[in-house]
């Protein structure tokens, strides 16, 4: 798992190559951590032509659906607009799993308010609160 804290105002799809960049997965045999990931699901926001070519550069299967706008661009540019993102609904209905581990880390009274003031503690008040969810499973 990776976190990145970010000021509020900042949007989440320009983070998603930093939060990339920070993922190790220790293996089980010892050896290099991997930083790759099987699969990555997204929303609307992350389907940035910056993250996609990212997500291609790296080899990593995602699932990210292309906004209607997006689309329209694609679509009035012909041939030279390219083609669609591939994209798969079973899959994509996993994401609400995402969700509802966000909606899990605001039920605690320290994260939805944030009181810390630094960067550094709040970081550790989100790893603990995440630590705390993922014993419970």
């Amino acid at each position: 798992m990776a976190l990145l804290i970010t000021p509020g105002q900042w949007g989440d799809a320009p983070q998603l190559i930093p939060v990339m960049e920070r993922i190790r997965v220790g293996r089980l045999g010892g050896g290099r951590p991997r930083t790759r990931p099987d699969h990555l699901g997204g929303d609307k926001a992350y389907s940035s032509r910056r993250n996609r070519r990212y997500l291609r550069r790296r080899q990593i299967k995602h699932t990210i659906p292309e906004p209607n706008n997006q689309r329209a661009n694609r679509k009035r540019r012909g041939s030279q607009g390219g083609r669609p993102a591939g994209f798969d609904r079973m899959v994509y209905r996993r994401r609400n799993e995402v969700e509802r581990t966000i909606n899990a880390l605001k039920n605690f009274r320290a994260v939805a308010t944030r009181f810390d003031k630094r960067a550094y503690v709040f970081q550790g008040t989100i790893t603990a609160a995440a630590i705390r969810l993922w014993l419970r499973t």
